[in-house]
C-alpha cells in the first residue's frame, strides 16, 4: 500500500449527498413538530428546504454529486387513511424530481424516514398491523404518481434505529422505554410492508426499479474481553439490532423482496460496565480520546469495519449494495477529511474484493435537525447559519474535498 496512491472507483458509481424530509424541509406536520431536542431546538423550520430546494439541487450540482438520496413525506400527502394524494404536495416533489434531472442527479427515494402522518401515529404507529395496508396503499398511489420518474427506491431507513430510539431508549417519539415487544412489532410490520410494498413498486416499474431498505450497522462491542458482563452487552445489543432486524427483512422468502441493500454504517460502540463509551451517550470526547478512542462528536470511528460489513453483507445475499448514508459530525475539518479517506480506503478494498458497490451517498448535504440532539451536530458538506432568517449555505473545506472526489471518481489513499 502507498500512501497518496489512487484509488479509482467503478465507472458509473454514484456519488450522493442525503438528507430526510423532518431534518431539512421544515413546514411539517407529523410526530416531530412539537418536539424539542436538547438544544432547545425544533424542525418548525429546519433549513427550510421545502421552499428552497432549487438552491439546493445548485448546490449538489456544484458539489459534482451525480445523485440524491431523500424522502418523501408521508403526511404532507395524505390527510387521511385511504385517501387520494394531495395533488399541489405530489406536485413539489415533482418539481424537485425535475430539478434533479436536469441537473443529471439520480434521484433514491426514502418512503420512510422516521416521522409518520398523525393518524398512523393515533393508531399507535407501527405497532398497530393496520399500518400496512395504510402504507401500502400510499406507496401504490406514489409509485403509480412517479412512474418513471424514479428508479431507485428505500422503503425504509434505519427501522433499527427507529424502533430502537423509540420503543427501547425513549429518545425518538412516542418516547416509550423498554417495550422489547412493541420493538419486535414495528420491525416485523416494517419488514411485512417492506415485502408488499416491494412488490407492487417492482411490477409498477416493468422491472426497471430497485428496491431496498437502509439498515444501519453499528459494530458492538466490549471495551475489556475479558468482562463477560460487557461480552453479554454487546451480543444483546448486535443480536437485539443487527441479526434479529437483518433476518426480519432479508430472512428466508423475504430477501427476494429486495434487489439492492442500503446500508448505512458509522462506526462502532465498545461497552465498559454496560456503559456505551461514545460522545453520544454523555461521555467525555476527551476522556475517549486520552485512552485512544478515535471519536466524532457521535461514536467511535471504525472506517476498517466498513470494509467488513460490505464484504459480509455481499458473501451473504449477493446483492447491490449502496452506502446510503456515511459521515461525521465535528467542526474539526481536518478530522472529517481524514475519516471519509480512511472509509472511502476501506470501502475500496472490499470492492477490489469483489463486493458488487454502487454508490455513497455522504450524510449529510448541510448541517440540520438532528432529532434529539437538535442542531448541536453539524454533519453537513454545507453549513447553515440558523441564526440567520434567511438561512444562507456554504461551502464548508469537507465539501470541497468531497467535490474533488465526486468529480474525479477516485480518492487517494491515506
Amino acid at each position: 500500500m502507498n500512501p497518496g496512491e489512487t484509488l479509482d472507483f467503478p465507472p458509473g458509481f454514484l456519488w450522493g449527498t442525503a438528507t430526510s424530509p423532518t431534518q431539512v424541509e421544515g413546514h411539517i406536520e407529523n410526530e416531530w413538530t412539537q418536539f424539542t431536542a436538547l438544544d432547545g431546538g425544533n424542525c418548525r423550520r429546519a433549513c427550510d428546504h421545502y421552499h428552497r430546494y432549487p438552491e439546493d439541487v445548485d448546490w449538489m450540482a456544484r458539489l459534482g454529486a451525480n445523485a440524491y438520496r431523500f424522502g418523501i413525506e408521508w403526511s404532507r400527502l395524505q390527510s387521511a387513511p385511504f385517501a387520494p394524494l394531495n395533488p399541489n404536495e405530489l406536485a413539489r416533489y415533482v418539481h424537485l424530481l425535475e430539478c434533479l434531472q436536469a441537473k443529471s442527479i439520480t434521484p433514491m427515494v426514502v418512503l420512510h424516514h422516521f416521522s409518520n402522518p398523525q393518524w398512523i401515529n393515533a393508531w399507535g404507529g407501527w405497532t398497530n398491523p393496520a399500518t400496512i395496508p395504510a402504507f401500502v396503499d400510499y406507496v401504490r398511489q406514489l409509485g403509480a404518481a412517479l412512474k418513471g420518474k424514479v428508479h431507485l427506491w428505500n422503503t425504509f431507513n434505519e427501522p433499527d434505529t427507529y424502533a430502537c430510539m423509540g420503543y427501547l431508549l425513549g429518545g425518538f417519539p412516542p418516547h416509550n422505554k423498554w417495550r422489547l415487544g412493541k420493538f419486535r412489532r414495528v420491525i416485523d410490520h416494517m419488514a411485512r410492508a417492506h415485502v408488499k410494498v416491494s412488490r407492487i413498486l417492482q411490477q409498477e416499474g416493468g422491472g426497471k426499479i430497485q428496491v431496498g431498505i437502509a439498515k444501519n450497522w453499528t459494530f458492538f462491542h466490549a471495551y475489556k474481553k475479558w468482562l463477560p458482563w460487557d461480552q453479554a452487552m454487546a451480543y444483546a445489543c448486535h443480536y437485539t439490532f443487527n441479526k434479529f432486524v437483518l433476518d426480519a427483512f432479508m430472512g428466508v422468502g423475504r430477501r427476494r423482496a429486495s434487489t439492492f441493500i442500503g446500508l448505512n454504517y458509522y462506526g462502532r460502540v465498545r461497552f465498559h460496565h454496560f456503559r456505551p463509551m461514545i460522545p453520544a451517550s454523555g461521555m467525555s470526547p476527551k476522556t475517549l480520546k486520552k485512552i485512544g478512542f478515535v471519536c466524532d462528536d457521535m461514536v467511535e470511528r471504525n472506517p476498517e469495519g466498513l470494509a467488513t460489513i460490505v464484504s459480509y453483507l455481499n458473501r451473504k445475499f449477493r446483492l447491490p449494495i449502496y452506502i446510503t448514508e456515511h459521515g461525521s459530525a465535528s467542526s474539526d475539518e481536518k478530522f472529517r477529511e481524514s475519516d471519509l479517506r480512511e472509509n472511502l480506503a476501506s470501502l475500496h478494498g472490499a470492492i477490489a474484493e469483489a463486493a458488487d458497490v454502487r454508490g455513497f451517498f455522504y450524510w449529510s448535504l448541510m448541517d440540520n435537525f438532528e432529532w434529539q440532539f437538535g442542531y448541536a451536530k453539524k454533519f453537513g458538506l454545507l453549513t447553515v447559519d440558523f441564526e440567520d432568517e434567511k438561512l444562507p449555505r456554504s461551502l464548508k473545506p469537507l465539501g470541497d474535498f468531497y467535490s474533488k472526489i465526486c468529480r474525479t471518481n477516485t480518492v487517494a489513499r491515506p
